[in-house]
Parts: C-alpha cells; structure tokens; sequence
C-alpha cells in the first residue's frame, strides 16, 4: 500500500483478513472476530478502529494494549453506536453500555445484536495518559475514569509542587489557561487558599495549537486564540495553570501576554510532567528537538518560556493521582513523559525514521507539510 495514512493501512489489512476468512462465502460473526485476530497478529501500536461492513453490519474492535479509548452504548430504539468517548454517546441519545477492554471486538448486525469477542492473545490495560490531561473533553468516561475528577485529583498534587517552589503569600491569584486546566487549577487554589480567577478568554474558532504546523502559524494563533481580562493582571503576582507544555511556544506567548496586561511576576504551573520524548501511538507531536522539555532542565525551559518560576507535575504523582480512580488498570501509555512506550518495540532508530520525513518549518519559511494551512500569512 502506497499511503501516508495509517488508517488506509488498517483499512487494508483488515479487508485482507476479511477476504482471507470468507473466500466468498457468507460473513458470519465469527468469521469477523478471526479477521481481527488477523489484524492484531500484524499491526502493532495503538488503534480503535470502527468499520461499516456493507451489507453484513458494524465493526469496532480495540488494540490489545487497550491505549486508545473505545465505548459501546445502545438508545431505545435499536441502534448500536461505539465511539472514543462516552460524551459521544450521551449527547445523541444513546446509553453507554461499557468500554471495551484491550483487543476486545464487537460486532453489531443488521438487526441490531451485538457480538463481542476478545481477539488478542496477549493482552495489556494501559490506556494513553495524554487523554485524561489534555485530550478528552472533561464530561467524559474513559476506562471507568471521570476526566473531570482525574484533573480535579492532579489539581491536588500540583499544588504541593507549587508549595515546595513558590511560597503561596507570593501568589496574588490563580489563573487557568483555558481549557482542559481549569480542573486543576481550581483544586490547586482551593488547596492554597487562594483566590481563582478568569484572565483568559478563548476564542472557541481557532484550534489546538501544539498541533498546527509551522512556528510562526503557531505564535499567531496563541494571539487569535486567547484575549486577556487586564484588570485580572495588573499589579499581581499571577499563578498561571496549564494541563501541559508541550513545544513552548503557547505558553511563551501567554507568559508575555500577562506581562503586557501589567502582571508583576508570571509563575507558571503545568499540570502534566515536562513532554520530553515523541508520541508513536497516533497523536501528532513534534519532534524530540521540537518539544521544550526534551535535552533540558526545568530551569532551562523556564528561560526560554520567559516566567519567574516554573513548576512541573511529577510523573509518578500524575500516574498516582489518575490510576487511584480505576485500580484495575494495569498502567498507563505515559510515554512522551517518562519515554516508556508500553508495546515494547519502539527504539530510538524508529523514531528517528518517523521523524525523518516530517518537516520542521521555522518562522518565517514556507511550511509544505501536509497539515499546512493553504494560504496561511504569518505576521
């Protein structure tokens, strides 16, 4: 297959499976679970995958580590409907019926039954940390996890980082980045007596920016996307609170934000570890070079973000603080914090090879990626 999209892959090599189990004979439940068996015997990494099998029925099946999340749920009429987070389901009126576990399929006919199989032989619960930091929307349950109430928990954890850098009389009020931080800034203010306000407004049509290709799309978007409440800035010594620094570049810009709106002193709080090593399992992130964190210290990044104090979340606290919520977990895909990638097949020459075709446009060069806005003017 001549492709750049990991799906197309996925797409194939089922249909390969699928043909090899069938040769043209009706499709029958099982015959679907022994083509994703197939599937996982040779496709390794992360995937939760959900197929339409024209004329036979739905497909959804989920990667033996279980990293990405997959939810099944039914509405009163019949229907079937899977998706990544249960929000999805609530929203259109369907019931969430269960997650499904690692390497687990299930298969809904034409009539509405559902059939569920585990397809892997080796199987492993360690979902992808970064969903319940950062990606997943707060209202949702993830592998019996509130996101909501797993921000609240590194909220708590955070704030005794905080006390161990910046004593909190030195702190006038506590900021959030929106969005995904707010949780945990909240927690973290209640935690240190201090009071919680909104300095940042968001523009809700620009999107996630650590994602947007090129430096200089990257720096322009920080400015479109937030606008500042001045009278929250001016004269204070500011905690600012975010769910992860990721390249750098959102929270420089938001650092010199609170400056110009007249802050005193800007401390800066992540609510995730320092990012220091690329992710493999299916989200787009920088390069090793590309991340901040990576190759330096704490007081390192500080310098280039530009803050008066810097204070990260610590790995095994962050893991602590989100695994207490479902101890049947066997851990958590931590790896663009702790570089630990759970299949166990990822060296640093396979990251060196994902990365080799990836362009790194710096500001003020053309960016010819292919996620490169069309026509995109940097200021």
């Amino acid at each position: 297959v001549n492709t750049e999209s990991d799906s197309e892959v996925l797409l194939n090599v089922l249909a390969h499976e699928l043909e090899k189990v069938t040769r043209g004979i009706t499709l029958k439940p099982a015959d679907v679970f022994a083509a994703v068996r197939g599937v996982h015997q040779r496709v390794k990494g992360s995937y939760a995958v959900v197929a339409l099998i024209a004329g036979h029925g739905l497909l959804a099946f989920r990667d033996p580590h279980g990293i990405r999340p997959l939810c099944v749920g039914h509405n009163d009429q019949g229907g079937v409907m899977v998706a990544s987070e249960s929000v999805a389901l609530e929203g259109t009126g369907y019931t969430l019926d269960r997650d499904l576990q690692p390497g687990e399929a299930v298969f809904a006919d034409l009539d509405g039954q559902m059939h569920f199989q585990q397809c892997a032989e080796k199987v492993s619960h360690h979902p992808c940390i970064f969903e319940f930091v950062y990606l997943a929307r707060p209202d949702s349950v993830l592998d019996g996890i509130s996101v909501y109430q797993a921000r609240l928990n590194l909220g708590v954890t955070l704030a005794k980082r905080v006390v161990s850098t910046v004593p909190p009389n030195e702190i006038d009020v506590v900021i959030p980045i929106p969005e995904s931080s707010r949780p945990s800034a909240m927690d973290l203010a209640q935690l240190l007596g201090l009071p919680y306000r909104e300095g940042f407004v968001k523009n809700r049509y620009v999107g996630r920016t650590f994602i947007m290709p090129g430096q200089g799309v990257r720096k322009k978007s920080v400015r479109q996307k937030l606008n500042v409440i001045g009278s929250e800035f001016k004269g204070r010594n500011v905690l600012l609170v975010d769910d992860s620094i990721v390249r750098g570049t959102t929270s420089r810009e938001i650092v010199q934000m609170a400056r110009d709106a007249g802050a005193r002193k800007v401390y800066l709080a992540s609510a995730a570890p320092p990012v220091r090593y690329p992710n493999v399992y299916g989200i787009d992130m920088p390069t090793p070079d590309e991340l901040v964190a990576h190759g330096r210290t704490v007081e390192e990044v500080r310098e280039s973000i530009g803050c008066d104090a810097l204070i990260y979340q610590d790995v095994d606290a962050m893991k602590q603080a989100i695994g207490s919520l479902n101890q049947k977990l066997d851990g958590f895909d931590a790896s663009c914090f702790d570089g630990v990638y759970v299949t166990g097949d990822i060296t640093p020459e396979d990251i060196a090879r994902l990365n080799a075709g990836r362009d790194q446009a710096e500001e003020g060069e053309e960016d010819t990626s292919r996620l490169a806005l069309p026509n995109a003017q940097v200021a």
